[in-house]
């Protein structure tokens, strides 16, 4: 959707501007000059696309003449090809810019309501991703996990790096509810379980500086499987960040590597926090967006029996739950992120 009103106010600003270069002298003209070139792209673009717009109005009339149809057709469809083309580029212009596009990501989860069915739709969730981080050639680093002995996750973090990785899963945040029979349910009845997901944005060192007196540090016994297997050393390492009280554990075997997985995944809460709070802010301000973004928000349903996954959000429906499941998340990640652009850009028309 082009938002013409607010393209309309640029394009006139745009000739206000030219005007007064050519009237202006002084130091005022680099500050008009500025601006002025800063529009100068963007509303080129918007009189190319009311040039286009007028050729449609003006080949849909030769439509009524008969000899003249079929030329009319042809090119209908070469100007519409060339108007689409010039609106998405204007629509992409004209959106705010997304600082946090470019940056890697620390996923959560933890099984929900369920029990040790929900503790499986967590550790299938989190398969999902890996599929999904895997086919975008992202690396997905475990940083923590509390397994069941079914082979559930009760909670699982990891760290996946790679080229628009919280861009492209920032709707994923929220409550996922799965409708299927449990391997456990001897009935065959179909249960309803939940897991919560959490992207956060990982930030860089400089933008989110821990002072050593803000933090402890404890290490403890990292659970295993016990036996021969058992680890006989403190290598797991909590860390708590006593301002805010937010408390990180790893677990893994390396006792430095869990320090360092531990602090990514703190200065990424510590940034998820201050980003929220600015979200929130601005979320008054809004009067449609694509979801709360909070945890607690049911986003998504996976019905097995069906074979279906449904967005809420949207909302959309996909039937291709086996696909979905294996990582295919493209088509519905795209279809979020083309909502928020459109409800971005209606918001500039206001």
């Amino acid at each position: 959707m082009v938002p013409i009103k607010k393209l309309e106010g640029m394009a006139a600003r745009h000739a206000k501007l030219e005007l007064q270069l050519q009237t202006t002298t002084g130091s005022e003209v680099a500050t008009i000059s500025r601006e002025y070139n800063e529009l100068n792209k963007i509303v080129s673009q918007f009189h190319e696309y009311q040039e286009i717009m007028k050729d449609i109005e003006a080949t849909e009339e030769l439509q009524c003449d008969p000899d003249l149809k079929p030329l009319a057709d042809e090119e209908l469809l070469n100007l519409g090809e060339s108007r689409d083309k010039i609106a998405a580029a204007i629509c992409q212009a004209m959106l705010p810019a997304n600082h946090d596009k470019h940056r890697s990501a620390i996923l959560e989860i933890r099984a929900g309501a369920g029990g040790q069915e929900a503790a499986l739709f967590a550790a299938d969730l989190y398969q999902m991703y890996e599929n999904y981080a895997a086919q975008n050639c992202w690396t997905i680093e475990n940083l923590d996990s509390s397994a069941t002995p079914i082979g559930g996750y009760k909670e699982v973090s990891a760290r996946i790096v790679g080229k628009e990785v919280f861009f492209r899963l920032r709707f994923e945040f929220g409550t996922h509810r799965v409708q299927r029979v449990p391997s456990t349910e001897a009935s065959g009845r179909i249960h309803t379980s939940t897991a919560t997901v959490a992207i956060l944005p990982e930030p860089d060192e400089v933008e989110i500086k821990i002072a050593d007196s803000d933090i402890r540090i404890d290490t403890m016994r990292a659970g295993g499987p016990g036996g021969q297997h058992a680890n006989k050393t403190d290598s797991a390492v909590r860390i708590t960040h006593l301002p805010t009280g937010i408390t990180v554990v790893a677990s893994e075997k390396s006792q430095h590597r869990n320090k360092a997985s531990a602090m990514h995944v703190l200065r990424a809460r510590l940034f998820e926090k201050e980003r929220r709070e600015i979200e929130e802010k601005r979320a008054k301000n809004r009067k449609v967006q694509v979801g709360t973004g909070d945890r607690s928000e049911k986003i998504r349903t996976y019905n097995f029996p069906e074979g279906r996954v449904t967005d809420h959000r949207i909302p959309l429906t996909l039937y291709n739950l086996s696909n979905f499941m294996a990582g295919d998340l493209t088509g519905m990640i795209d279809s979020l992120i083309h909502k928020d652009n459109e409800i971005q850009l209606a918001e500039l028309d206001e």
